[in-house]
Formats: C-alpha cells, structure tokens, sequence
C-alpha cells in the first residue's frame, strides 16, 4: 500500500511539473508607436503623424517542442494616427481602443532569444477622434513578427511589428500599423 501511495505521489508530482513546463501565464504591457497606412479620406489626400499610445493585457505561452511554442494574448491596445488637412488649421487626432487576440508562433533560437509571428484579430471597442466621424470598423485583420527575450524565467522583452491587411475604417482606405515594445512576466 505505501508503494502505491508513493507512486501516486510521484505521478502527480511528475504530472504537475510538466503541466507547468507545457503551459505558463502571464501578463504584458507596453508602448506602441502607431501609424496607419493609406491616406484617402473620400478621395481627399491628408499628411499623417504616427502616435503614442499603449497596450497591455493577458499573455499564454503554450510549449508543443523543445525550441517551439505557441503563444496566445488578449490585450487592450490603442493605434491610430493624427491628420493634418490643408482646409482644416488644427490637426486631426484619431484613436482606436482594440481587443486584439494575436496568436504568435514562437521559434527559440537559443534560452533566450526567440522570433515570433502569426496572426492578430482586433475587435473595436473604443474610438475617439476630435473631429467625432465614429467611422472606425468594428473587426480588423492583420499579420505580427517580432523579437523576444527572456531575461530570467519569468521577465521577458518583446519587440513586434503588425500590420493591419483589413481596412480600419468604412470611410477612408486605410489600414492601421504599429511597432510595439513589452515587458512581461510569466507566473
């Protein structure tokens, strides 16, 4: 009987070590440098400057191999850009608020350095504009790749770049894009 308890015990002890070698959560935040591409406003061309903002949220890493992982978010993120009309004397600033669900495959290159990329969907959720047009549409696609570096076990930095393949608004031909920088940690 003793053998059998030691035995469960070292099982479970076991099975508990690899699930939390397999799969880690954590959270993120960090600073985007956002831009949107195109520049027709009904036909009307606009000079853009890229803005400030932020983003933060939920972040999985999910380990299928040795140098392989998959590594799922959910992040609040703003993007947009600000407009400067010939017609109009101030300038315009545009900034849309996302769920955004980027699902990253990630290739280690070493312990500490890995490349990721993959696919991004973004729901709107917020947008605000001094100009009050609200012509944001409501689902984006687009594509990410990036760096990342794990500093310790649990403190990571990433660098990433995404673009938008999907129109960001139903009034305009243009397409949302962004350099991030985060930092993490994993539990």
């Amino acid at each position: 009987m003793k053998k059998i308890i030691v035995a469960a015990v070292l099982f479970l002890a076991t099975s508990a070590t690899m699930n939390a070698q397999l799969l880690k959560l954590g959270v993120k935040a960090g600073v985007n440098f956002a831009n949107q591409t195109g520049g027709n406003f009904d036909g009307i061309s606009v000079d853009k400057e890229g803005i400030t903002s932020y983003h933060a949220g939920l972040v999985a890493e999910v380990k299928l191999l040795d140098k392989f992982s998959i590594q799922p978010e959910l992040l609040y993120s703003t993007v947009g850009a600000k407009y400067k009309f010939d017609e109009v004397s101030e300038d315009i600033k545009n900034e849309l608020g996302y769920i955004t669900i980027p699902v990253m495959a990630k290739f280690y290159l070493n312990n500490t350095f890995s490349i990721e990329a993959g696919p991004q969907a973004s729901f709107l959720v917020s947008e605000r504009d001094n100009f009050n047009v609200n012509d944001g549409e409501t689902f984006e696609f687009g594509l990410n790749a990036g760096l990342g570096v794990k500093l310790t076990e649990s403190i990571f930095l990433q660098g990433r770049y995404g673009i938008g393949l999907t129109e960001a608004s139903k009034n305009a031909d243009i397409k949302n894009s962004v350099f991030q920088i985060s930092a993490g940690f994993m539990f």
